[in-house]
């Protein structure tokens, strides 16, 4: 049932260049004080995947650390099957710690292995959809998220956050494939909408989607990920017009102590030649980094990570914050083209 077993080869790599970043490495905390009463504090994490124990300390050490939080991220994998019942154990989960009030979920894949299952007790993979509906699949998320769409805009503190996902379930359309996103021409037209809105109003937006984008942020070079969106050059080519778009995507579970946990990534054709900010948001549910065979190896010991993000006049501010042992990994600091 596990994804990594699960994804099939299919469409979507495209041949475009990572240009260089112009993020600037910086001791933890060295960055973002002074810069006035401004400064737009929120959290992103994601894979949650019934790690409930997990995402209890990751809230816990957040409301710690960023008491004033304008907001929570999650990019997906909130479920590890996508069952009504496990959406209720993530917002029992939830109300019992301090969080913001403002949360924007993003659809994962784990949100569609519901029929992979005859039923919450027995896996039966052989009979797919073991009676399961597609539509279902995405009226759970939508009863969850307390909306009718996967895509969405909300606010944290005035700035702008986007979430993105996949209109279908792959394997539904296409017995080739699994986990493979496709986007309607209606996200794609609202998607585009609203990245000029906020250029034209010069303001950073956060765009928030479980599944990376090929040749970005760790593990996206890795076979694993290579084809994970079906139409990635078009999600590309309207990411990459914006230099001040932050790109936030899970799935991989890869460490967040990797040096490509963020990138600059340049889109040709695009004008932009400064490319937009895309970021890897680690995992609360089990570590991964390359094995150095084309495949993945699992991280050893507590693993528990997500982000914290500080939007400034000039810059954003993106820390990585290690939950289990309370600490930060790292941070940088991307300047704002306005």
């Amino acid at each position: 049932m596990d994804r990594r077993s699960l994804l099939a080869a299919g469409g979507g790599a495209l041949a475009a260049t990572a240009g260089s970043s112009q993020a600037h490495a910086t001791p933890a905390g060295a960055l973002g004080r002074g810069r006035g009463r401004d400064t737009v504090r929120f959290n992103v994490i994601s894979d949650i995947q019934g790690d409930l124990r997990d995402f209890g300390r990751a809230l816990d050490d957040m409301a710690a650390v960023n008491p004033h939080s304008a907001g929570l991220a999650v990019a997906g994998d909130i479920t590890p099957r996508g069952y009504d019942a496990e959406y209720a154990q993530v917002s029992t989960e939830l109300e019992r710690h301090s969080h913001p009030r403002d949360v924007a979920w993003a659809i994962g894949n784990h949100e569609f292995y519901v029929p992979k299952w005859r039923n919450p007790d027995t896996l039966s993979q052989d009979t797919w959809p073991n009676n399961t509906t597609e539509d279902s699949l995405f009226r759970s998320f939508y009863r969850f998220a307390k909306r009718g769409t996967v895509h969405a805009e909300t606010s944290f503190g005035g700035i702008p956050v986007l979430t993105l996902g996949t209109e279908r379930y792959a394997h539904y359309h296409d017995a080739k494939l699994w986990d493979e996103v496709w986007i309607s021409e209606a996200q794609f037209t609202w998607l585009e909408n609203r990245l000029w809105y906020w250029s034209r109003r010069r303001k950073p937006v956060m765009v928030i989607t479980h599944h990376p984008l090929p040749n970005t942020v760790s593990g996206t070079r890795n076979k694993l990920y290579a084809g994970d969106y079906l139409q990635a050059d078009r999600l590309l080519s309207l990411l990459g017009r914006h230099p001040d778009v932050f790109l936030f995507s899970g799935h991989t579970h890869w460490d967040l102590e990797l040096s490509d946990w963020v990138v600059r990534r340049v889109v040709p054709g695009t004008a932009n030649l400064n490319g937009f900010t895309v970021v890897n948001t680690g995992a609360i549910q089990t570590g991964y980094r390359d094995d150095g065979k084309g495949g993945e190896v699992a991280v050893g010991g507590a693993f528990n990570q997500g982000l914290q993000v500080e939007v400034h006049q000039d810059a954003v501010v993106i820390k990585a914050r290690d939950f289990a042992r309370r600490a930060w990994l790292k941070e940088i600091t991307v300047p704002l083209s306005r």
